[in-house]
C-alpha cells in the first residue's frame, strides 16, 4: 500500500475472521487503534482516540473503518483534527435505528459537514444497521462517494466475504483520488 493505514473496527472490535483484522495480518503498513472500551463505546474518546492516532501516523494516513467507528470518523471530523489523506468508511450504521447499540454513547447525532478529505462509503442493501438511504444521505453531506454492494449484510465477517479483495481494491482506489487530489 502506498500510504500507512488506520484500521478503525466497530463496537466489540474486529474478530480474527473480520476483513479488517485479515488486512492488518498481511500488511503491517495496516495498523489498528486500539480502544479503552470496545463493548461501552464512548463517542469522545474513540474520537480522542482516532486523533492520537492520526497525528502519530502523520498526514499521508488512509483510515478504513467499519460501522460504528464510521461515526467515530465523521465526528473526529466536524472538529479540528489532523490532516488524513482520505476515509474508507464500511456499512455506516444509524444511530436513529432500531438495531443501533443502546451501550454506544454520544454517537447519536451524526455530524453532516463535508469532509476536508476524499472518503468513500461502502453500503450493502440488507444492512441491518444502516438502509442504502441512509449512507446515500450521509455521502451527499460529507461530500463522498458511495459504493453499493448489493446485499452482504453488515459487510463483516458473517458476510463471508474473507480478506475482501474487493475491499482491498476500493482502499487503492481511494488512495489513487487522493493523490490526484493532493496534487492540485
Amino acid at each position: 500500500m502506498a500510504s500507512p493505514v488506520l484500521i478503525l473496527p466497530g463496537i466489540g472490535n474486529s474478530g480474527p475472521a473480520h476483513w479488517q483484522s485479515l488486512w492488518e495480518a498481511a500488511d503491517p503498513a495496516f495498523v489498528r487503534v486500539q480502544q479503552k472500551d470496545w463493548d461501552n463505546p464512548t463517542c469522545a474518546d474513540w474520537v480522542a482516540n482516532l486523533e492520537q492516532a492520526v497525528r502519530a501516523a502523520g498526514p499521508d494516513v488512509v483510515l478504513v473503518a467499519h460501522s460504528l467507528a464510521c461515526l467515530a470518523v465523521a465526528h473526529w471530523a466536524a472538529r479540528p483534527h489532523s490532516p488524513i489523506k482520505g476515509a474508507l468508511l464500511v456499512a455506516v450504521p444509524d444511530p436513529q435505528g432500531p438495531e443501533f447499540p443502546v451501550q454506544a454513547s454520544g454517537f447519536a447525532q451524526t455530524p453532516t459537514a463535508p469532509f476536508d478529505f476524499p472518503s468513500t462509503l461502502v453500503a450493502s442493501s440488507d444492512d441491518p444497521y444502516g438502509s442504502l438511504e441512509h449512507t446515500r444521505r450521509l455521502a451527499e453531506n460529507w461530500g463522498s462517494e458511495v459504493v453499493e454492494i448489493g446485499a452482504r449484510g453488515h459487510i463483516n465477517a458473517n458476510s463471508g466475504l474473507g480478506n475482501w479483495p474487493a475491499g482491498l481494491d476500493l482502499l487503492a482506489q481511494l488512495q489513487e483520488t487522493a493523490e490526484v487530489a493532493a496534487a492540485q
